[in-house]
């Protein structure tokens, strides 16, 4: 059973190291999950992220549950906090939840 933690992390750890190579996120409904977004203004704006930009801002993975057939990653760096929502390996989106 404690296997599940280090799978979990060997999983977003390569989630990560994927997405530094494909930067994707999940747009408004309707989109295709994995197709690259242009033009990260917008993203900025809204206190949208990628895993990849959070994670070389520093932020740690405090902690990753499963949902339904997504997961849900909480990430956070002193008092800030972000959520990741992970559909497939490479279609994600994170907003800040502070």
């Amino acid at each position: 059973m404690q296997s599940l933690p280090v799978a979990i992390a060997v999983f977003l750890v390569a989630s990560a190291a994927f997405a530094q190579q494909a930067p994707t996120k999940l747009g408004s409904m309707g989109q295709v999950v994995g197709k690259p977004i242009t033009g990260d203004s917008a993203g900025a704006a809204s206190g949208e992220q990628t895993m990849a930009q959070l994670l070389s801002k520093g932020y740690d993975i405090k902690a990753a549950v499963p949902n339904g057939g997504k997961f849900i990653v909480f990430m956070q760096k002193d008092q800030s906090a972000y959520a990741c929502e992970f559909q497939s390996l490479t279609g994600a989106r994170c907003g800040s939840i502070n």
